[in-house]
């Protein structure tokens, strides 16, 4: 064989081996049918959609702002906690219990006892570390005059107690009102300018015995000072007819 035909023969087997060489390694692309079997289905995207937050329901801010004219929380609920709080001093009052009474006083300008509607400069004031002393004590104090004889008031503090002070079940009257006299009598009220800026809580009973009718009434106020963002107890006033 002629050296010429051998190395066409030579490159022949060659060509041949490579082209089949290439046929074994190369698939087709239905042999991987992976990447289109597991390809998420377009329609249960996007996340995002599902997730997105409304927006009638943002901001928080909006839900709870006040308008500019919405009214102080402090001025509107004050008469709410001077009634709760006047019920609290009268639970201590129906108990006599000074000690915790004492924790309602104000500090500084104490409470003060007055046996009539008027109150007076005069009158006896104590102050929270002298009230718990008071119950039991032997002393006899000077508490304004009678109505009527004029005669001094001279009683130990149980007796003013049980005569001015929890003279009837004022934790249980028949009425109570808020900076409101219920009765009249001829003694004048003058809380009002006696302790400007003050509130007081009147609990009353209109009368005990029908031959009176009604001349027997008898009422208690609790008066209190706003300051330091609580109510201050500054005065027991005992109220009856006065003729």
């Amino acid at each position: 064989m002629k050296p010429k035909h051998l190395i066409l023969i030579i490159l022949g087997l060659f060509l041949f081996t490579a082209c089949a060489k290439d046929k074994k390694t190369e698939e087709p692309a239905e042999s991987y049918p992976m990447a289109i079997e597991t390809e998420a289905p377009t329609e249960t995207l996007p996340i995002l959609i599902d997730t997105e937050e409304p927006e009638v329901g943002y901001p928080i801010e909006m839900e709870i702002e006040y308008p500019d004219d919405a009214y102080p929380i402090s001025e509107t609920f004050s008469e709410y906690e001077l009634v709760d709080e006047a019920a609290q001093v009268m639970h201590t009052l129906a108990d006599k219990d000074l000690e915790s009474l004492a924790g309602f006083v104000h500090p500084e300008m104490g409470v003060r006892f007055s046996p009539y509607a008027y109150v007076q400069e005069d009158q006896l004031v104590f102050f929270p570390d002298e009230l718990p002393n008071l119950a039991g004590s032997d002393v006899v104090y000077i508490w304004g005059v009678y109505d009527g004889s004029g005669n001094p008031i001279d009683l130990t503090f149980d007796g003013y107690f049980e005569e001015f002070v929890y003279s009837s079940d004022f934790a249980h009257p028949e009425q109570m009102a808020v900076n409101e006299r219920i009765s009249q009598g001829n003694s004048i009220d003058n809380i009002a300018e006696f302790y400007p800026g003050s509130s007081f809580v009147e609990y009353h009973f209109s009368g005990f015995d029908p031959q009176y009718e009604g001349m027997d009434w008898q009422s208690l106020r609790l008066v209190f000072v706003w300051e330091g963002g609580a109510w201050r107890l500054v005065g027991i006033v005992h109220d009856q007819w006065t003729g």
